[in-house]
């Protein structure tokens, strides 16, 4: 574990504007970027910027307890999303990570029951990971260091770093 991917801020732009290329080159346009909160939120509100895609949602779910250890599953946590706005629609999923793929797989899941399409997009795939993201920047094996969750925090509430 002492290996480790860095992303940076200014790797991290180039690292989403190449994500979002793909989604566009594919042909896809979603109608709702969806990101998963925590890791998921900026990178999701970064490619709907680079989709013109303004329909904003998200889905908060709690898997990660800290560097490599996790929940037996992943468990939703509230506010939860009203899905009947997600009906016939296209829906991105975007997240930082598929590591287990664990969590990405249950948020698709819950979309499919709604919505007409569902395409999932992450900056980083782990070769293990039970789904297979739709578009990814890059597959790694090691644990990654965001830029937004890579700094001590300011005010601790769980003593896990990283997580």
């Amino acid at each position: 574990m002492d290996e480790r991917e860095i992303l940076t801020w200014q790797t991290y732009g180039t690292a989403i504007r190449e994500l979002a290329q793909t989604v566009a080159d594919s042909g896809f346009r979603p109608d709702i970027v969806l990101g998963i909160a925590r890791g998921g939120l900026i990178p999701a509100g970064s490619v709907a910027y680079a989709l013109d895609c303004k329909n904003l949602f998200t889905m908060n779910v709690e898997f990660y307890t800290g560097v490599g250890t996790t929940r037996e599953e992943p468990t939703l946590l509230p506010p939860f999303l009203d899905l009947a706005e997600l009906d016939d629609l296209s829906v991105l999923v975007v997240d930082d990570v598929a590591d287990s793929g664990k969590t990405l797989e249950l948020v698709a899941r819950i979309c499919w029951e709604h919505a007409g399409d569902v395409r999932s997009a992450v900056i980083y795939e782990k070769p293990r990971s039970i789904i297979k993201p739709d578009y990814a920047w890059r597959q790694t094996d090691r644990w990654i260091n965001f830029p937004w969750s890579s700094e001590a925090v300011i005010t601790p509430r769980t003593g896990v770093v990283d997580a």
